[in-house]
């Protein structure tokens, strides 16, 4: 199966169906991330019959929707199943105030209790690692799932997440393997605020070369542990301008540190050390 691309297409809210089919291709994409989501394309509010028809509309002009961003309720799950999406991607919230373990035993609950819908509707529910008020990293999506139903919750495993958090790739796609169900790519780094806006840190979102991840180490750890799937480019940039150039420049630099992927074992893994 190899590896596939695909791009989360938040970006571009306000594309009509048939022109973000066709500006995703120009970009070098075949394959998306569908928001489902007020305001979007698709919204939670008609998912029930426009997502179907918006999966199909997409698949006719050469865009297949490996996954959709939204909330995790019974008729996003539902409709999901109806367009034959299999993954719906989350993140691991935790309230104002409330403890982490008090928090990962909230969320295995609710998580639990879309067991049987997601089984009926052959959807996995799939938890991205996200710094901030989240489950932060692989080692916390590892302690999340450990309790729920490995055949309908996933890993969703962000690289640029985990670098910001201070973990190796090749350490926390280890503690993923087993359950990892989708790679997301993107790169940031931590910028500390000046002290006139009130100081602190905030994250910087970059191309692939400015940021912590490192992008050939993240494809090393990939082909160690056999990953087999979807990567999802997120196109997430702090400088509004020029996403599409962003986007397309980074593409290219994966497809060069991926080069020669799906034969790892046969002649061994790619390396090209140019990404950052």
């Amino acid at each position: 199966m190899g590896i596939a691309w695909s791009v989360f297409t938040k970006p571009w809210p306000r594309q009509p169906l048939v022109r973000l089919a066709y500006h995703v291709r120009l970009l070098g994409f075949d394959a998306i991330e569908l928001p489902v989501r007020p305001g979007f394309q698709v919204e939670p509010a008609d998912a029930g019959s426009a997502l179907p028809e918006a999966v199909r509309l997409l698949a006719s002009l050469g865009v297949r929707v490996a996954s959709v961003a939204a909330e995790p309720d019974v008729a996003t799950i539902e409709a999901c199943g109806a367009a034959g999406v299999p993954l719906l991607r989350t993140m691991a919230r935790i309230a104002p105030e409330e403890r982490y373990t008090a928090a990962e035993a909230r969320l295995q609950q609710e998580y639990g209790a879309l067991t049987t819908c997601l089984k009926d509707s052959g959807v996995k529910l799939g938890i991205q690692n996200h710094v901030g008020s989240f489950v932060p990293n692989a080692l916390g999506l590892r302690a999340l799932l450990e309790e729920l139903d490995p055949d309908c919750f996933v890993a969703v495993w962000d690289a640029a997440h985990e670098a910001l958090a201070g973990s190796k790739p090749e350490y926390a796609l280890d503690v993923v393997a087993p359950r990892l169900g989708l790679v997301n790519l993107k790169n940031g780094y931590w910028s500390r605020r000046p002290s006139e806006q009130g100081g602190g840190w905030e994250t910087i979102w970059c191309d692939a070369r400015s940021g912590l991840a490192d992008w050939a180490a993240v494809c090393r750890a990939m082909q160690r542990i056999g990953y087999q799937g979807d990567v999802c480019l997120t196109a997430e940039y702090s400088e509004r301008e020029g996403v599409d150039r962003r986007i397309a420049a980074d593409l290219q630099l994966a497809r060069e540190v991926f080069s020669g992927y799906d034969d790892f074992g046969n002649g061994g893994p790619a390396h090209n050390d140019k990404a950052n």
